[in-house]
């Protein structure tokens, strides 16, 4: 079996990604923190998950995060299956987060992206078949809110 246990992501501060898992994600905890030292230079870094998966972030990024509007390599986003997709959407809009692509249905899936303070986007899926064949039909293409 081969699963994606963790994310590592580096940032300029780590606050306003943390705040938007927190309430994204509000079973998850900050699971360690601490201090180490990479390539010579001092982060704060943590781990925000559950007991199986994870997030980790690290602060004292240098540089802007990737263009995710343009065709630089790097990561596009960290897509997350949910279930009551309605329930998250509510729950990121009372705490004051948009939707960078609305919350749309398409074949079996249900999918909205949200864009955090930092620059770092994050996709959530809910999926309305058991069904892998169902499940994995193509996505038409997704357009920004407006």
């Amino acid at each position: 079996m081969i699963r994606l246990e963790h994310a590592n992501i580096v940032v300029k501060d780590m606050q306003p990604t943390l705040s938007f898992l927190q309430c994204a994600f509000p079973h998850w905890r900050v699971r360690s923190e601490g201090q180490s030292e990479w390539s010579g230079k001092l982060r704060n870094w943590l781990h925000f998950g559950d007991d199986h998966t994870f997030i980790t972030l690290n602060d004292n990024g240098v540089g802007d995060p990737r263009d995710l509007k343009g065709h630089a390599q790097g990561l596009a986003h960290l897509g997350f299956t949910v279930t009551g997709i309605e329930r998250l959407v509510k729950r990121l809009s009372k705490h004051g987060y948009a939707p960078s692509v609305a919350l749309q249905t398409m074949g079996y899936r249900r999918n909205v992206y949200y864009i955090d303070a930092a620059g770092l986007e994050f996709e959530f899926v809910e999926y309305l078949s058991d069904d892998p064949a169902e499940r994995n039909e193509d996505d038409p293409v997704v357009k920004p809110v407006s």
